[in-house]
């Protein structure tokens, strides 16, 4: 394990030997890059830009709760609305390494406009070991290319800088609460947002879908730890599957889709395993999830598989 205080002081010095002049950040909201944002900006003061994204693509209320957490960090950002955009360049797209690839490639001509205005070269992104990991590359095999990762175009005129590079997700967590962040241990979201839990093609209507069942599954959870009924978990979502199955609303035969439950332990993010969920809780879940998107989900699951063989998120 690392020592948060030094790793800081060393992060702070390569931040300004490594940025002569201005810089971007990438702040999504999650740990990692808050983490990174209120390191650079530690290092660089008000050469520092931080930028928030809203992709269209985020959890329900995101944008008000980041905009807060950022400020209960101490952190100064920006918020660029750019939801019409994600959304068209994702329309009716069901592969989840070209969902990566569209989403990297949006957010690097977005940061491109906005470094332009700025008057910088460089962007500052959260990346930690996990992300390059997985991602492949050398001898390792792609476990999922990750969008700040291999979704990165091969002309961007960005030069990245990445402080947390070499850290795992407990590291980071550890500097966060050195720094001071709230919530640190905030459960993570994944960057190219709710685009990877619509499993198969992307629409405005399935992320919608998929955004409401999502807010469910994280109330359920959160007032059942709150309970005591449940352990804090690593991560809890939904994901939309992309099958349409029957179902039955009063009286009538339907075909609607289904969705399943993602409720995982985990230290590292690197392997996971399947949380035992009460069968109450689990209820709650899908007799909401059914009634709130009636006639359009008619199915509830309960994902069990550990990573591996799975992967926490299924895309």
């Amino acid at each position: 394990m690392i020592d948060p205080a030094a790793f800081c002081e060393e992060a702070v010095a390569r931040l300004r030997h490594d940025v002569p002049g201005k810089v971007i950040v990438a702040a999504s909201g999650g740990i990692d890059s808050t983490t990174a944002a209120l390191l650079t900006e530690q290092a660089l003061g008000d050469r520092a830009r931080s930028i928030f994204v809203d992709t269209g693509l985020l959890r329900a209320g995101e944008v008000a709760r980041v905009s807060e957490f950022f400020r209960a960090s101490g952190l100064t950002f920006e918020v660029v609305p750019a939801a019409e955009r994600f959304l068209k360049v994702l329309d009716g797209v069901a592969d989840p390494e070209e969902k990566r690839r569209r989403i990297g490639e949006t957010f690097i001509r977005l940061f491109e406009a906005e470094a332009d205005r700025f008057g910088t070269d460089r962007l500052v992104q959260g990346t930690i070991a996990p992300d390059w990991i997985e991602s492949g590359g050398a001898l390792r095999d792609t476990i999922k290319t990750h969008h700040n990762v291999g979704g990165l175009p091969k002309d961007m005129r960005l030069k990245l800088v990445e402080p947390l590079r070499d850290l795992y997700k407990d590291e980071v967590r550890a500097v966060a609460r050195h720094l001071g962040i709230p919530a640190a241990e905030r459960q993570p979201f994944p960057g190219p947002g709710l685009a990877v839990r619509v499993s198969g093609p992307v629409t405005a209507d399935r992320v919608r879908q998929v955004r409401v069942a999502n807010a469910i599954v994280e109330e359920e959870v959160e007032r059942a730890v709150a309970a005591g009924t449940l352990g804090r978990p690593w991560q809890y979502f939904a994901v939309l599957l992309p099958v349409r199955t029957v179902g039955v609303t009063g009286d009538n035969r339907v075909h609607g889709a289904a969705v399943s439950v993602r409720i995982v332990e985990s230290v590292d993010a690197m392997t996971a395993t399947a949380m035992e969920v009460p069968r109450a809780l689990l209820a709650r879940i899908s007799e909401r999830i059914t009634r709130e998107l009636t006639g359009e989900v008619v199915r509830v699951l309960y994902d069990v598989t550990d990573k591996p063989p799975a992967t926490i998120e299924w895309e």
